[in-house]
């Protein structure tokens, strides 16, 4: 095997761990899914150091890493939101975010065949929220210790965040779209150098 191809394998692993956190949240076994989320996030950390300290990088590991993040991502905030741990409101929010970002970007990839991904500053925090809040609220659900104002600070952080950076990648994609179609071609001329 190419060892080129490690952190997708690790990336893989991560993917895989997104149905027993989902499971055992549905089971109530908080404490449980708090741990194999963490080591899903550990596993991030370690494919993307990987990937960058010895330049184990392809094309495929580009797509797939940030697909197995949001897929965990989403998945445990569609069951904290279905159990009514957290507010169904965000959860929508955040879903409708992530579907206008991946649909433009489709466009553009479409329109361009050149699509490349940076998450903005405001992306990166909001990420950090979710999983912030999502470790919170397995926590918080496991121990039964009190967390009531804890987790309105994070639901707060999430929202503005989500509404942050989902404004910023719009306003990108547009930039980006409006120089890729360019300007007009210019009229024919005629031999007088007039417009025809």
């Amino acid at each position: 095997m190419d060892k080129h191809h490690i952190p997708n394998l690790i990336t893989g692993l991560r993917v895989l761990l997104t149905p027993p956190v989902v499971l055992l949240l549905i089971f109530d076994e908080y404490l449980l899914a708090l741990g194999i989320f963490f080591i899903a996030g550990l596993s991030d950390g370690v494919d993307g150091f990987l990937a960058k300290r010895y330049g184990w990088k392809t094309r495929l590991g580009s797509v797939l890493d940030p697909l197995a993040d949001k897929t965990l991502l989403l998945a445990t905030f569609i069951t904290l939101g279905w159990l009514s741990l957290i507010p169904l409101w965000l959860v929508g929010l955040i879903i409708l975010r992530d579907a206008i970002i991946v649909g433009w970007a489709a466009a553009y990839q479409a329109l361009t065949q050149r699509l490349e991904v940076h998450p903005n500053l405001f992306s990166k925090i909001n990420t950090v929220a979710q999983i912030l809040l999502a470790l919170a609220v397995m926590f918080f659900q496991g121990t039964g210790i009190p967390w009531s104002g804890l987790e309105t600070i994070l639901v707060i952080l999430v929202f503005i965040t989500t509404l942050l950076s989902g404004t910023i990648y719009l306003i990108e994609w547009a930039k980006k779209t409006k120089e890729a179609l360019g300007h007009e071609p210019p009229l024919p001329q005629n031999r007088c150098g007039e417009h025809q």
